[in-house]
C-alpha cells in the first residue's frame, strides 16, 4: 500500500504541524519506506540520493520515539546524528529544530571549527538530540565529556562519504560507546561496492534494506550537457557567458582544489560576476557566511570544492557547473544533486577539455544516458574532438577486425595431436649412446 499522506504514518499532532507549517504534505519515496520500518523499531539499511526527503525519513520516527517514550528526569542525550561534514551537521540540527518546533524537545550540534567554551553549554544542559561530525566527538569522548551510554537510536548520515573521508574506524569506537543502543539507521546515496556493505554489517542488527533510487522521470528535473573548452582560458569564457544568461539565476561552480577555487573568484570577479567562495579550510563562522551569501541573494555565484557536494541544502539553486570534473560518477552525481531540489527544475553544465572525456563517458554509463553536447557559437572550440581511440570506444574498423578474427577462430578446424608426439616439442634431442655390446674396439 502507497503511503500518500503524512497523517498515515500515526505521528503525533505536533509533527504533523510542523510539517503543515513546511507546506510538507506528501512524502516522498524513501520516507515513505523508511518511516514505517523505523517507528517499528527495525535497523535500516536506506540508500536515497541527495534532495530526496533523506533527513526527515530519520529525523521524524526519531522524533515520535522521543515523544512515545519521554524521559522522567533530565539525562544524557537520547539520539546521536553523525555525518561528514560540518555543513551537513548544521542543517540536519536546523531540520530538526524545525520539525521539533511545537514540542519541548532540545536539540545540539557538535562539530569542528567550533571553539570548546561553545560546546561546553551543550554538556551542562539535557539534550535530547545531538548531531555531530565524528572527528570532534569522538576527541570530547576519549576527553570524558561526551556520554554515549544514554544513546538509545544512532543515525549515520551519508555513511558511504564517511568511509570515503576514513571514518570508518571512528564511527566503530562510537558505535561500540552506545552500549544502550536499541536501533541504528544507516542512510548512503548508493549502497554498492562492498565496503559500505561489510560496514553495515558491523554496525546494523539485522536490518531492513531501503532503495529509493529516482525513477528516469525524477532524474529528467535536471537538464544536463556540456561543452569542449579547448584549454582553461576557453572554459573561463564559456563558464562567464553562461553565468551572464538571465536563467542563471543562482548557481554552484564545482572544481577540485581550494587553489582553483580562490582562482577562479578572482577570475569571475576581473570579469564583473560577483562570486564567492566555499572551501575546507575556511572557519566555520566564514562558511556559515558564505552559504548565507548565497541563500539569501546576496550573491548568485558561490565557488566550491566537493567539501559543499554533500549535504548542501540552498533554496532554488538553478544551476550547477562542474568548472572541473569530479573523479568519480558518483561524486559527479551528488555534485548535480544541489539543483532541482523539492520537485524543482534544474540545469547541470559540465566544462569538458579532452582530458576529460574518459571521466564524461563513464558518467554516461553510471547514469545510464549519455550527456549531450552544446556550442556556443561565438565560443566554438577550434581543437578536435579525441578520437575513438582515446576516448576508449572501438572505431568500425576496429569492431570489423575483431568480428571476423571471431569468425575465424570458430571455423579453424582443430586437429587432434598425441601426447607423445607433442610432450618433447621444444627440447634439445639427445645424441642415442652405443650400446656395450656392439663390440666395438
Amino acid at each position: 500500500m502507497t503511503v500518500t499522506h503524512f497523517s498515515a504514518f500515526d505521528l503525533d499532532e505536533r509533527l504533523i504541524k510542523a510539517l503543515c507549517d513546511k507546506d510538507y504534505q506528501h512524502p516522498t519515496a524513501i520516507q515513505a519506506m523508511a518511516i514505517p520500518a523505523a517507528m517499528d523499531g527495525r535497523d535500516v539499511l536506506g540508500s536515497a540520493p541527495t534532495g530526496t526527503g533523506k533527513t526527515a525519513a530519520f529525523l521524524l520516527p526519531v522524533l515520535q520515539h522521543l515523544l512515545d517514550f519521554p524521559r522522567k528526569e533530565p539525562g544524557a542525550p537520547r539520539i546521536l546524528v553523525l555525518t561528514p561534514t560540518r555543513e551537513l551537521a548544521m542543517q540536519v540540527a536546523e531540520q530538526a529544530h524545525e520539525l521539533a518546533v511545537h514540542t519541548r524537545l532540545a536539540i545540539a550540534t557538535i562539530t569542528g571549527g567550533v571553539a570548546y567554551m561553545n560546546h561546553a553549554e551543550v554538556f551542562s544542559k539535557n539534550q535530547d538530540i545531538v548531531v555531530a561530525t565524528t572527528g570532534r566527538l569522538l576527541q570530547y569522548i576519549k576527553e570524558e565529556n561526551f556520554d554515549c551510554r544514554a544513546i538509545e537510536i544512532l543515525i549515520l548520515d551519508e555513511a558511504d562519504r564517511m568511509l570515503d573521508m576514513g571514518f570508518a574506524r571512528d564511527i566503530e569506537i562510537i558505535a561500540a560507546k552506545t552500549v544502550e543502543r536499541k536501533q541504528t539507521l544507516l542512510f548512503s546515496a548508493t549502497l554498492e561496492g562492498e565496503a559500505i556493505r561489510e560496514f553495515a554489517q558491523h554496525i546494523l542488527n539485522d536490518p531492513i534494506e531501503l532503495d529509493a533510487d529516482p525513477s528516469r522521470k525524477e532524474r529528467k528535473k535536471i537538464t544536463q550537457w556540456y561543452y569542449r573548452a579547448d584549454n582553461i582560458q576557453h572554459k573561463i569564457a564559456l563558464l562567464c557567458h553562461l553565468l551572464l544568461q538571465s536563467e542563471a539565476k543562482k548557481s554552484i561552480i564545482f572544481v577540485r582544489t581550494r587553489e582553483r577555487v580562490h582562482e577562479l573568484v578572482r577570475w569571475l570577479r576581473e570579469a564583473n560576476i560577483n562570486a564567492w567562495y566555499l572551501e575546507g579550510e575556511m572557519v566555520q563562522a566564514k562558511r556559515n557566511e558564505a552559504v548565507a551569501r548565497l541563500s539569501d541573494g546576496r550573491i548568485k555565484v558561490l565557488v566550491a570544492t566537493d567539501v559543499a557536494s554533500r549535504g548542501l541544502d540552498i533554496d532554488d539553486i538553478s544551476h550547477v557547473f562542474n568548472f572541473d570534473m569530479p573523479h568519480t560518477a558518483d561524486v559527479y552525481l551528488h555534485r548535480i544533486g544541489r539543483t532541482a531540489r523539492a520537485g524543482r527544475k534544474g540545469v547541470a553544465i559540465s566544462l569538458i577539455e579532452n582530458h576529460d572525456h574518459l571521466l564524461l563517458q563513464k558518467i554516461g554509463r553510471y547514469l545510464n544516458e549519455p550527456l549531450k553536447a552544446r556550442v556556443i557559437d561565438e565560443l566554438r572550440p577550434t581543437s578536435k574532438a579525441p578520437s575513438n581511440r582515446v576516448t576508449g570506444k572501438p572505431s568500425k574498423k576496429v569492431l570489423a577486425k575483431r568480428k571476423a578474427k571471431q569468425k575465424a577462430s570458430k571455423e579453424k578446424i582443430k586437429v587432434k595431436i598425441r601426447h607423445r608426439d607433442s610432450k618433447n616439442i621444444g627440447k634439445r634431442r639427445q645424441p642415442t649412446k652405443k650400446s656395450e655390446n656392439t663390440g666395438a674396439k
